[in-house]
């Protein structure tokens, strides 16, 4: 056995007081609002979006399906899971619908601050400003639960999120490592 280091940033950012501008999605994509029914679709979004990824290497789960259902089981059960920044994108192709990206939210109304879970957009999807789109939908429900800060956790070899997330206006708190035991070859 040998472990890996990944480096990994902690990120947040101020809710903005009047809210989150909401742009427009694409034609033929929409926004699908949470409901339990629709949890083994986030879990399946999950599992394309990050499968052939660095963060299915640093988080296994992410990579199998059953993992990204059993993951996405316990964000909907966690005490602080906020249906209002859990999101799915729908693409509506010409004979039938597409699930492409999810985001989940999860609450601490102690602290007043809302944790952004796995935004994850399909690969053939990507570079249309979907994410942009999840994350400002996300935000808009820690914002009308009352939060004022929100955060995540990113790898730092994952140069795209990084991006997105400092575009966004989140800034890095803090980075640490997640060891990953992988075994020899």
């Amino acid at each position: 056995m040998y472990v890996t280091y990944y480096k990994r940033y902690r990120m947040e950012m101020r809710i903005p007081l009047f809210g989150c501008r909401q742009d427009r999605l694409p034609q033929g994509y929409s926004l699908v609002p949470w409901d339990e029914s629709l949890l083994e679709l986030h879990a399946d979004v999950k599992c394309r979006s990050f499968a052939t990824e660095i963060d299915s290497q640093v988080f296994p789960c992410l990579g199998e399906p059953s993992g990204c259902f059993r993951l996405m089981e316990e964000i909907a059960r966690k005490p602080g899971f906020l249906s209002d920044s859990t999101w799915l994108i729908a693409f509506h192709a010409l004979d039938h619908i597409e699930y492409c990206g999810t985001i989940q939210g999860i609450a601490d109304p102690v602290r007043s601050t809302g944790s952004i879970q796995n935004l994850g957009i399909t690969p053939g999807h990507r570079g249309q400003g979907l994410g942009t789109r999840l994350l400002e939908a996300a935000i808009a429900g820690f914002a009308k639960a009352g939060l004022r800060r929100v955060g995540l956790e990113v790898t730092a070899d994952n140069y795209s999120a990084v991006r997105l997330y400092q575009r966004f206006g989140f800034r890095r708190i803090k980075t640490v490592y997640k060891a990953v035991e992988a075994a020899y070859l």
